[in-house]
Formats: C-alpha cells, sequence, structure tokens
C-alpha cells in the first residue's frame, strides 16, 4: 500500500517522505493525526487529498514496528 502512495525524491522536500504528486510530507499528516486531529480533519486541511493518501501514512509509519530493532544513545 505504501508504495504506490508514498515516495522519496532527494529533490522533493529535502527527500522526506511525501504523498506522491505532492509536497505533503508524511510527517506532517501523521503529526495532524497524533495531536488529535481526524481523519476528517487532515482531508479538510488538504482538500487534493484521498483518505487513502492518509491512511497510506499511517502504514508507512507502522511499517518499522514490525521489525525488530533497538536504539542505541551515540553520543
Amino acid at each position: 500500500m505504501t508504495s504506490e502512495w508514498i515516495e522519496i525524491n532527494p529533490e522533493v522536500c529535502n527527500g522526506r517522505p511525501v504523498l506522491r504528486g505532492t509536497r505533503i510530507a508524511v510527517q506532517s499528516v501523521l503529526e495532524m493525526l497524533a495531536a488529535g486531529d481526524s481523519v476528517d480533519d487532515v482531508l479538510q486541511a488538504f482538500p487534493s487529498l484521498r483518505r487513502e493518501q492518509v491512511l497510506a501514512c499511517v502504514d508507512h509509519a507502522a511499517r518499522p514496528m514490525g521489525n525488530q530493532y533497538s536504539l542505541e544513545r551515540v553520543a
């Protein structure tokens, strides 16, 4: 699902993940949802988006959680 809606291009938004064909960062969508905004609120803020694109942002963020990883302090 993610690759269909999300792209990473060094020429767009400094290589941050964006919704394909836009300059809307996945992080922006996720921050709205984390702040308590609903999917409908996100769609109202970004009228060009579709519900599937918002859900693709959540899927994109959830994928790393499916792998085992650890965080280590480096400094």
